[in-house]
């Protein structure tokens, strides 16, 4: 007698919607959160709104994240990553110490324009204590570090007066990232209303950084 073949069911939408609850589904949320604060804002949205951008059910975000929080912390230890992997490139690429730190100030607001949604999250007050998301707060330190150790380079060569690298590392992020957040949040546009010319403002204020921590006569 021949044999009957037994017909191969299709994967339910349940199953199929857990098989994409591995590996790859907390990119995807992540993802997904990004295009939204990108949207709505850090605040207006929901993990119910993240889980049908990504098409997945509405208890898929609770297989990764505890709550709404630790998605916006996996959303700014992304941006940091980001943001390190530029600055790493801009070390690689300038030999020079101040040349170098000067690119750094200049690649951070190239970030913030790019990103404005992780920037948003990044020093939002949506985590307010990094601590509690150990990958985040690693994350921002080692992004903190890069530019410490960009100064004390710096100071080696004579082009930054003795003193504390991590003040003036503090000292220079302030600065920069104030030009950063105001150009994202739209506030200096009688001042530049083209890239162009953020990036010549970016470009002023990591020349009076430079003159600020330069040695003193």
């Amino acid at each position: 007698m021949p044999v009957k073949r037994r017909r191969r069911k299709k994967p339910s939408t349940r199953r199929a919607r857990s098989g994409a609850a591995g590996g790859s589904l907390r990119p995807t949320l992540i993802d997904a959160a990004v295009t939204l604060i990108a949207r709505k804002g850090p605040q207006g949205f929901s993990l119910r709104e993240v889980a049908r951008r990504a098409r997945v059910s509405e208890a898929a975000p609770y297989w990764h994240f505890a709550d709404r929080e630790a998605l916006l912390a996996a959303v700014a230890e992304r941006g940091f990553e980001e943001m390190a992997k530029g600055m790493m490139e801009i070390w690689s690429r300038e030999t020079e110490p101040e040349e170098r730190f000067r690119a750094l100030g200049i690649g951070y607001v190239r970030f913030a324009l790019a990103h404005p949604s992780y920037l948003r999250v990044m020093f939002g007050s949506e985590v307010p204590d990094k601590a509690e998301h150990p990958a985040l707060k690693a994350a921002g330190e080692r992004t903190f570090t890069l530019l410490i150790q960009a100064i004390a380079e710096c100071q080696a060569v004579g082009q930054v007066r003795a003193g504390d690298p991590e003040a003036f590392a503090v000292a220079a992020w302030s600065i920069v990232h104030g030009l950063a957040a105001l150009l994202v949040d739209g506030k200096l546009k009688s001042h530049a209303t083209t890239s162009a010319e953020a990036e010549r403002l970016a470009h002023t204020i990591t020349d009076c950084v430079m003159l600020g921590l330069a040695p003193r006569a």
